[in-house]
């Protein structure tokens, strides 16, 4: 049985940049924004022809992502 999450996703430069376009205007100096902008980053890849990631691995890095902030975050950057 298929489903909609065993769809293929079809590269989408347009996508990927509007995407990506979000995630700048949605960064900011906190660590919430920070975070939210490393999550549009990865999802912009499923549309980016040049780029080979899955969504299972899309996934598993925004997982991470998650588990550090669970953890206290990123160190500052100018820190």
């Amino acid at each position: 049985m298929t489903g909609e999450a065993d769809a293929e996703i079809e590269p989408d430069p347009e996508t990927a940049a509007l995407v990506r376009s979000v995630a700048e205007d949605v960064r900011g100096e906190n660590s919430e924004r920070e975070q939210l902008a490393m999550i549009l980053y990865r999802v912009s890849d499923l549309y980016d022809p040049g780029e080979e990631a899955t969504p299972e691995e899309i996934h598993r890095n925004v997982r991470n992502i998650l588990e550090i902030k669970a953890r206290g975050g990123l160190p500052d950057r100018d820190g």
